[in-house]
């Protein structure tokens, strides 16, 4: 199995740092893995990370030579690649899929403030508090983006105690309502959860087959 589709990775680290986790076990299911990087907050506030991850995934679209493009990530790195497939890289629509790993999507949910009330990273990546009706915190949420009918796989830790599993629950619902294809897995274990582990490498399969059907190989 080999030459299914190029990934392109957006690490996570809460837009401040970079985790550890660089997707590289994605390359089991027969994908192409690339990493992207971005401006972390010390260096420049929203959009900015969005341009970036914008121009990561523009390089790896020319790399992948008209094969399936997806964009992933995990933690901050899966809001970014959310953003990304979502609105597109040009357009909306020129990305074939997203795989977003434990994702903030919603900085006002109230689980959101109650978990980051001592530090706000959302605070820290738009250069002030996140507040409704506020541009660059509409901007910067995911879910004020639904609707370009890009598949998307979620995955997330019910006891993850840094991004509530809520931020999951309402991105699927969210994108499901307008119209997007989603796999959606909602399992035990905290923050930062291993790719390779049984559950999750099941879900990024049937994700594939789904979404790549042509390119997959099933059983």
């Amino acid at each position: 199995m080999e030459d299914i589709a190029f990934v392109l990775w957006l690490h996570g680290g809460g837009w401040r740092g970079r985790s550890a986790e660089n997707g590289g076990a994605l390359a089991e299911h027969g994908l192409i893995v690339l990493e992207g990087s971005y401006r972390l907050t010390d260096e420049a506030h929203w959009p900015a990370q969005l341009e970036d991850a914008r121009e990561a995934t523009r390089r790896a679209r020319t790399r992948a030579h008209g094969r399936p493009l997806i964009v992933a990530g995990d933690s901050a790195g899966a809001h970014l690649a959310l953003h990304v497939g979502l609105r597109g890289i040009d357009e909306p629509g020129d990305v074939d899929a997203v795989m977003a790993f434990w994702p903030p999507v919603d900085p006002l949910a109230d689980d959101w403030l109650q978990a980051r009330k001592d530090d706000d990273i959302w605070e820290s990546l738009i250069g002030h508090p996140p507040a409704p009706g506020d541009a660059a915190t509409v901007d910067s949420t995911p879910l004020t983006h639904v609707g370009s009918g890009v598949p998307v796989l979620l995955v997330h830790g019910a006891q993850d105690d840094r991004v509530p599993v809520t931020q999951t629950t309402a991105m699927s619902s969210a994108l499901l309502a307008t119209g997007h294809p989603v796999h959606t897995l909602i399992t035990h274990g905290g923050h930062g959860l291993d790719l390779r582990r049984d559950d999750i490498a099941a879900i990024v399969r049937a994700f594939l087959s789904v979404t790549f059907p042509a390119r997959y190989p099933r059983g």
